[in-house]
Protein backbone atom coordinates (compact mmCIF):
# COMPACT_ATOMS: atom_id res chain seq x y z
CA UNK A 1 0.00 0.00 0.00
CA UNK A 2 0.99 3.50 -1.19
CA UNK A 3 2.61 6.05 1.79
CA UNK A 4 0.04 8.23 1.51
CA UNK A 5 -2.80 5.75 1.52
CA UNK A 6 -1.12 4.52 4.52
CA UNK A 7 -1.84 7.68 6.16
CA UNK A 8 -5.03 8.69 4.65
CA UNK A 9 -6.39 5.50 6.70
CA UNK A 10 -4.70 6.88 9.82
CA UNK A 11 -6.01 9.87 9.50
CA UNK A 12 -9.46 8.24 8.78
CA UNK A 13 -8.69 6.75 11.83
CA UNK A 14 -8.78 10.14 14.16
CA UNK A 15 -11.65 11.74 11.93
CA UNK A 16 -13.88 11.87 14.42
CA UNK A 17 -11.88 12.88 17.33
CA UNK A 18 -10.79 15.66 15.42
CA UNK A 19 -14.44 17.00 14.18
CA UNK A 20 -15.22 16.73 18.40
CA UNK A 21 -12.17 18.86 19.09
CA UNK A 22 -13.36 21.09 16.22
CA UNK A 23 -16.62 21.49 16.78
CA UNK A 24 -16.50 22.15 20.73
CA UNK A 25 -14.10 25.05 19.96
CA UNK A 26 -16.64 26.18 16.93
CA UNK A 27 -20.20 25.48 17.51
CA UNK A 28 -20.54 24.97 14.04
CA UNK A 29 -20.64 21.36 12.26
CA UNK A 30 -20.00 23.21 9.04
CA UNK A 31 -16.73 25.05 10.88
CA UNK A 32 -15.54 22.01 12.07
CA UNK A 33 -15.13 20.26 9.22
CA UNK A 34 -13.64 22.55 7.16
CA UNK A 35 -10.68 22.41 10.17
CA UNK A 36 -10.23 18.73 9.73
CA UNK A 37 -10.63 19.52 6.38
CA UNK A 38 -7.51 21.92 6.88
CA UNK A 39 -5.69 19.48 8.88
CA UNK A 40 -5.70 16.38 5.97
CA UNK A 41 -4.62 19.13 3.78
CA UNK A 42 -1.41 20.21 6.05
CA UNK A 43 -0.70 16.66 7.13
CA UNK A 44 -0.60 15.98 2.98
CA UNK A 45 1.86 18.25 2.80
CA UNK A 46 3.93 17.55 5.88
CA UNK A 47 6.81 14.99 6.40
CA UNK A 48 4.58 12.79 9.20
CA UNK A 49 7.43 10.11 9.32
CA UNK A 50 9.19 10.97 12.40
CA UNK A 51 5.67 11.90 14.10
CA UNK A 52 4.92 9.42 16.90
CA UNK A 53 1.51 9.89 18.30
CA UNK A 54 -0.36 11.31 15.26
CA UNK A 55 -3.23 11.97 16.81
CA UNK A 56 -1.57 14.22 19.22
CA UNK A 57 -0.18 16.05 16.30
CA UNK A 58 -3.08 16.00 14.68
CA UNK A 59 -5.43 17.35 17.79
CA UNK A 60 -2.59 20.28 17.81
CA UNK A 61 -3.33 21.25 14.25
CA UNK A 62 -7.04 21.18 14.70
CA UNK A 63 -6.62 23.11 17.60
CA UNK A 64 -4.24 25.64 16.20
CA UNK A 65 -6.64 25.73 12.89
CA UNK A 66 -9.85 26.28 14.83
CA UNK A 67 -7.79 29.39 17.13
CA UNK A 68 -7.26 31.14 13.81
CA UNK A 69 -10.87 30.87 12.95
CA UNK A 70 -12.26 32.07 16.04
CA UNK A 71 -9.87 34.91 15.92
CA UNK A 72 -10.94 36.25 12.45
CA UNK A 73 -14.15 35.80 12.99
CA UNK A 74 -16.22 38.51 13.61
CA UNK A 75 -19.80 37.29 13.70
CA UNK A 76 -21.85 33.50 13.59
CA UNK A 77 -24.45 32.16 14.64
CA UNK A 78 -24.58 28.83 16.77
CA UNK A 79 -25.59 25.51 16.03
CA UNK A 80 -26.88 23.35 18.66
CA UNK A 81 -26.12 20.26 19.70
CA UNK A 82 -28.76 18.05 18.32
CA UNK A 83 -27.69 15.17 19.66
CA UNK A 84 -24.67 13.74 21.95
CA UNK A 85 -23.40 11.31 19.25
CA UNK A 86 -22.64 13.91 16.75
CA UNK A 87 -20.30 15.08 19.36
CA UNK A 88 -18.16 12.17 20.87
CA UNK A 89 -14.61 11.16 19.87
CA UNK A 90 -12.22 10.86 22.49
CA UNK A 91 -10.68 7.62 23.33
CA UNK A 92 -13.35 7.55 26.18
CA UNK A 93 -16.72 7.38 24.39
CA UNK A 94 -18.86 7.50 28.12
CA UNK A 95 -17.07 10.37 29.65
CA UNK A 96 -17.89 12.24 26.08
CA UNK A 97 -21.03 11.58 26.00
CA UNK A 98 -21.33 12.66 29.86
CA UNK A 99 -19.78 15.74 28.98
CA UNK A 100 -22.09 16.58 26.08
CA UNK A 101 -24.53 16.43 28.05
CA UNK A 102 -23.94 18.13 31.00
CA UNK A 103 -21.89 21.72 29.57
CA UNK A 104 -22.20 20.79 25.94
CA UNK A 105 -25.59 23.16 25.21
CA UNK A 106 -23.77 25.44 28.26
CA UNK A 107 -20.82 26.22 26.50
CA UNK A 108 -22.49 27.04 23.12
CA UNK A 109 -24.25 29.08 25.55
CA UNK A 110 -21.01 31.37 26.51
CA UNK A 111 -18.75 31.00 23.18
CA UNK A 112 -19.22 34.73 22.72
CA UNK A 113 -18.33 34.87 26.10
CA UNK A 114 -14.99 33.52 25.88
CA UNK A 115 -12.01 35.07 24.12
CA UNK A 116 -10.59 32.26 21.42
CA UNK A 117 -7.93 31.47 23.93
CA UNK A 118 -9.85 30.63 26.58
CA UNK A 119 -11.96 28.44 23.76
CA UNK A 120 -8.87 26.40 23.02
CA UNK A 121 -7.55 26.35 26.53
CA UNK A 122 -11.24 25.05 28.16
CA UNK A 123 -11.89 22.00 25.20
CA UNK A 124 -8.56 20.60 25.21
CA UNK A 125 -7.73 20.80 28.70
CA UNK A 126 -11.49 20.27 30.52
CA UNK A 127 -13.20 17.72 27.41
CA UNK A 128 -10.10 16.05 25.98
CA UNK A 129 -7.74 16.13 28.88
CA UNK A 130 -4.52 17.88 27.44
CA UNK A 131 -1.92 18.89 29.92
CA UNK A 132 -1.32 22.28 30.01
CA UNK A 133 2.34 21.88 28.93
CA UNK A 134 1.14 20.82 25.74
CA UNK A 135 -1.80 23.33 25.07
CA UNK A 136 0.18 26.58 25.87
CA UNK A 137 2.11 26.41 22.83
CA UNK A 138 -0.58 26.34 20.84
CA UNK A 139 -1.42 29.43 22.49
CA UNK A 140 1.28 31.14 22.46
CA UNK A 141 0.74 31.47 26.61
CA UNK A 142 2.64 29.86 29.06
CA UNK A 143 1.24 26.74 31.20
CA UNK A 144 0.29 28.92 34.03
CA UNK A 145 -1.53 31.41 31.39
CA UNK A 146 -3.10 28.29 30.01
CA UNK A 147 -3.98 27.23 33.45
CA UNK A 148 -5.85 30.55 33.98
CA UNK A 149 -7.32 30.75 30.58
CA UNK A 150 -8.72 27.57 31.50
CA UNK A 151 -10.48 27.94 34.65
CA UNK A 152 -11.88 31.29 33.61
CA UNK A 153 -13.62 30.07 30.97
CA UNK A 154 -14.79 27.16 33.58
CA UNK A 155 -16.78 29.30 35.80
CA UNK A 156 -18.51 30.94 33.11
CA UNK A 157 -19.32 27.78 31.39
CA UNK A 158 -20.97 26.26 34.89
CA UNK A 159 -22.99 29.42 35.25
CA UNK A 160 -21.22 30.49 38.63
CA UNK A 161 -19.05 33.13 37.33
CA UNK A 162 -17.96 36.63 39.17
CA UNK A 163 -18.74 39.78 38.05
CA UNK A 164 -16.89 39.57 35.07
CA UNK A 165 -16.28 43.19 33.44
CA UNK A 166 -16.02 44.35 37.41
CA UNK A 167 -12.89 41.01 37.57
CA UNK A 168 -11.82 42.51 34.40
CA UNK A 169 -11.32 46.08 34.94
CA UNK A 170 -9.89 44.74 38.51
CA UNK A 171 -7.25 43.65 36.45
CA UNK A 172 -6.66 46.39 34.02
CA UNK A 173 -5.90 48.60 37.23
CA UNK A 174 -3.58 45.66 38.59
CA UNK A 175 -1.75 45.92 35.35
CA UNK A 176 -1.77 49.51 35.20
CA UNK A 177 -0.36 50.21 38.49
CA UNK A 178 2.30 47.27 37.65
CA UNK A 179 3.05 50.22 34.12
CA UNK A 180 3.36 53.03 36.52
CA UNK A 181 5.40 51.43 39.25
CA UNK A 182 8.45 50.43 36.66
CA UNK A 183 8.19 53.37 34.16
CA UNK A 184 8.23 55.06 37.89
CA UNK A 185 11.07 53.42 39.34
CA UNK A 186 8.79 53.12 42.36
CA UNK A 187 10.50 49.61 43.87
CA UNK A 188 7.79 49.41 46.99
CA UNK A 189 4.98 49.39 44.67
CA UNK A 190 5.98 46.91 42.16
CA UNK A 191 6.47 44.89 45.61
CA UNK A 192 2.78 45.88 46.51
CA UNK A 193 1.54 44.35 43.19
CA UNK A 194 3.20 41.51 42.84
CA UNK A 195 2.68 37.70 44.38
CA UNK A 196 5.51 36.69 46.85
CA UNK A 197 5.82 33.83 44.44
CA UNK A 198 5.80 35.55 41.54
CA UNK A 199 7.55 34.00 37.99
CA UNK A 200 8.75 35.85 35.02
CA UNK A 201 8.80 33.74 32.53
CA UNK A 202 10.99 35.18 29.39
CA UNK A 203 10.88 33.57 25.74
CA UNK A 204 14.02 33.22 23.46
CA UNK A 205 13.81 36.18 21.83
CA UNK A 206 13.53 38.10 24.94
CA UNK A 207 16.68 36.51 26.39
CA UNK A 208 18.46 37.02 23.10
CA UNK A 209 17.73 40.59 22.79
CA UNK A 210 18.61 41.55 26.77
CA UNK A 211 22.03 39.67 25.67
CA UNK A 212 22.64 41.97 22.81
CA UNK A 213 21.88 45.05 24.96
CA UNK A 214 24.18 48.00 25.71
CA UNK A 215 24.42 49.02 29.40
CA UNK A 216 24.76 47.88 33.09
CA UNK A 217 21.31 45.46 32.95
CA UNK A 218 22.27 42.10 33.32
CA UNK A 219 20.65 39.71 30.76
CA UNK A 220 17.60 38.03 31.58
CA UNK A 221 17.24 34.47 32.12
CA UNK A 222 14.50 32.41 30.52
CA UNK A 223 12.56 32.37 33.86
CA UNK A 224 13.33 34.48 37.12
CA UNK A 225 11.41 33.75 40.38
CA UNK A 226 10.21 35.81 43.72
CA UNK A 227 8.80 39.52 43.85
CA UNK A 228 12.10 41.18 44.83
CA UNK A 229 14.21 39.60 41.90
CA UNK A 230 11.41 40.18 39.44
CA UNK A 231 10.43 43.76 40.66
CA UNK A 232 14.17 44.62 40.23
CA UNK A 233 14.29 43.92 36.81
CA UNK A 234 11.49 46.23 35.88
CA UNK A 235 12.22 48.85 38.63
CA UNK A 236 12.43 51.80 36.24
CA UNK A 237 12.16 50.41 33.19
CA UNK A 238 8.88 49.10 30.37
CA UNK A 239 9.23 52.77 29.62
CA UNK A 240 7.95 51.84 25.94
CA UNK A 241 5.36 49.47 27.06
CA UNK A 242 1.93 50.93 26.77
CA UNK A 243 -1.43 49.23 27.51
CA UNK A 244 -3.17 46.70 25.55
CA UNK A 245 -5.61 44.04 25.18
CA UNK A 246 -4.16 40.55 24.83
CA UNK A 247 -7.02 38.09 23.41
CA UNK A 248 -9.11 40.15 25.34
CA UNK A 249 -7.49 40.49 28.79
CA UNK A 250 -5.07 43.50 30.41
CA UNK A 251 -1.32 43.12 28.87
CA UNK A 252 1.13 45.40 28.00
CA UNK A 253 2.61 46.00 24.39
CA UNK A 254 6.38 47.56 22.63
CA UNK A 255 5.50 48.95 19.20
CA UNK A 256 7.58 50.41 17.16
CA UNK A 257 5.82 52.11 14.07
CA UNK A 258 2.64 50.89 14.61
CA UNK A 259 4.18 47.09 15.08
CA UNK A 260 4.36 44.98 18.70
CA UNK A 261 7.85 44.19 19.22
CA UNK A 262 7.07 42.67 22.63
CA UNK A 263 4.29 41.35 24.97
CA UNK A 264 3.53 41.29 28.08
CA UNK A 265 0.88 38.98 29.37
CA UNK A 266 0.14 38.74 33.00
CA UNK A 267 -1.82 36.14 35.46
CA UNK A 268 -3.88 37.75 37.48
CA UNK A 269 -4.80 36.02 40.92
CA UNK A 270 -6.48 37.86 43.78
CA UNK A 271 -5.44 41.60 43.17
CA UNK A 272 -1.88 40.55 42.50
CA UNK A 273 0.69 39.52 39.88
CA UNK A 274 1.71 35.76 40.02
CA UNK A 275 2.76 35.13 36.38
CA UNK A 276 4.36 37.14 33.25
CA UNK A 277 5.42 36.25 30.04
CA UNK A 278 7.79 38.66 27.62
CA UNK A 279 6.97 37.60 24.59
CA UNK A 280 8.89 38.57 21.29
CA UNK A 281 9.62 35.70 18.90
CA UNK A 282 7.45 37.34 16.02
CA UNK A 283 5.37 34.38 15.21
CA UNK A 284 3.92 34.35 18.58
CA UNK A 285 3.32 37.80 18.68
CA UNK A 286 1.48 37.66 15.19
CA UNK A 287 -0.38 34.69 16.69
CA UNK A 288 -2.01 36.92 19.36
CA UNK A 289 -5.16 38.99 19.29
CA UNK A 290 -3.52 42.39 20.16
CA UNK A 291 -5.34 45.90 20.84
CA UNK A 292 -3.40 48.76 21.99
Amino acid sequence: MAEKDVLGERFEANREHLRAVAYRMLGSQGEADDAVQEAWLRLARADASGVENLRAWLTTVVARVCLDMLRVRKTRREEPIVNAETVAGSEDTARDLEVADSIGLAMLVVLEMLTPAERVAFVLHDMFNLPFDDIAPIISRSPGAARQLASRARRRVRGAPPNLEADRARRREVVGAFLAASQGGDFSALLAVLDPDVVLRSDAAVVAASLARLGDAPPLEPEIRGREKVAEVFKGRARAAQPARVDGEAGLVIAFGGKPRMVFDFVVEDGRIVEISLIADPRSVEGLALEF
